[in-house]
């Protein structure tokens, strides 16, 4: 049985046999990580399916829809993950600074090929123009947290929280060039090895 569509997926459509809105996502993104999304087709993703250029518009009306779907897979999931850590003002912020980096590269790793087709957005369309503003959001959220974690004394303050954002998160993003799932490092390992190096270096205390 064919899992319920999340939000912000492809519109279910009556298709042919064979193929459930899920699995012509999955191909679809696989196909633009490969060969990029400029350079592929309608037509490069019939082929993929084996499916003729018309039929597989029983399937999906554009491929713009595709990825759209793609791109909000990984903005949920991060959006929803980090804001909810974030609104946990039970917690002090570098705690929450320390959740949000550690679940992001949860994410990173349940959700790969999408997230990897969003670190690949260049904001060429008006799709992925939105899909940057979302990601800018999310940067501010954990901005916000080196802030309130500075005004705590628990980081230094001697450097520009959106530039600290920034690394911590281009140190998760990184991940993506040479992560492989079933490979030597798991998911939690990566995300430990992540938030400590971030948050205790790498030297002995």
């Amino acid at each position: 049985m064919s899992a319920e569509p999340a939000s912000g997926s492809v519109p279910a459509r009556r298709g042919r046999p064979g193929y459930d809105q899920a699995t012509v996502l999955r191909r679809a993104i696989d196909v633009f990580n490969r060969q990029g999304y400029d350079a592929t087709s309608m037509g490069d993703l019939a082929r993929e399916l084996g499916l003729t250029k018309s039929a597989i518009y029983h399937h999906v009306p554009s491929k713009e829809h595709l990825l759209a779907a793609a791109l909000d897979e990984a903005l949920d999931a991060l959006d929803s993950t980090v804001t909810a850590i974030a609104a946990t003002s039970r917690q002090p912020a570098e705690a929450r600074l320390r959740a949000a980096i550690h679940s992001s590269v949860e994410i990173l790793v349940d959700h790969l090929p999408a997230v990897t087709l969003l670190l690949r957005a260049r904001g060429n369309s008006e799709v992925e123009q939105a899909a940057l503003e979302r990601r800018r959001a999310i940067d501010g959220v954990l901005a916000d947290l080196v802030r309130d974690a500075c005004r705590e004394g628990t980081l230094r303050d001697d450097i520009d929280p959106e530039l600290i954002s920034r690394l911590l998160f281009g140190m998760v993003n990184s991940s993506v060039e040479w992560f492989h799932p079933g490979g030597s490092v798991d998911a939690r390992v990566l995300a430990d090895a992540i938030t400590g190096i971030a948050f205790d270096g790498l030297t002995r205390g």
